[in-house]
């Protein structure tokens, strides 16, 4: 994926990509409908999520955004989040399944690393999910745009809201937040429409 690409546009420009791990398939709905309202271009649902292939399917019909799946460890959970019309998909890990069917489909894929070696090989095919990005935090973001300087770096997991600057000051080009986003729609307007950093 080129710089150019409308979803890495889209989230250079919302900053934040929430990650939902949501009760029921409804309440993704519900959640995702509100980020969208709220200004937000791109969500990533998980597969934690029961129902998540019907939710996905729902928001997608609805032709709002880029709708993505997260938590992908399977070629089996891979061709079912194609099938409901993903936008993107996201590992954790290095998953060789998933990026077969990513590849296949020609879905973009966000694949996971944390060590330099594993987050190096995923950029070097397209974004790539630094995870769990708490435990190095941002100055371990700045060490690997030091070596990868060209590339999209996503950290994600156990990054508050408030933390989010941070990581992006030290070089990514959006932050996964899976908790902490506010329920507020005036505050969740402000924040996916105020630049973060």
């Amino acid at each position: 994926m080129e710089a150019t690409d409308p979803l890495l546009t889209a989230l250079a420009a919302q900053r934040l990509l929430p990650v939902l791990r949501s009760p029921s398939a409804e309440a993704a709905v519900d959640r995702t409908r509100q980020f969208l309202d709220a200004g937000c271009q791109a969500v990533e649902l998980t597969t934690s999520t029961p129902g998540w292939d019907g939710a996905l399917a729902a928001l997608t019909a609805e032709g709002r955004g880029f709708m993505g799946v997260g938590t992908l460890s399977t070629a089996e959970q891979t061709e079912r989040a194609v099938a409901a019309g993903a936008s993107f998909l996201v590992t954790p890990f290095p998953a060789p399944r998933v990026r077969e069917v990513a590849a296949a489909s020609g879905v973009p894929l966000i694949e996971g690393g944390y060590t330099p070696g594993e987050i190096a090989e995923a950029a070097g095919r397209g974004p790539a999910k630094v995870f769990p990005a708490h435990v190095g935090g941002p100055k371990f973001l700045s060490s690997l745009r030091a070596i990868l300087p060209d590339a999209v770096l996503i950290p994600t997991g156990g990054i508050s809201v408030e933390e989010a600057p941070a990581y992006l000051k030290a070089g990514a080009w959006a932050v996964g937040i899976g908790s902490g986003l506010p329920e507020d729609p005036a505050a969740l307007t402000r924040l996916f429409t105020t630049t973060t950093d």
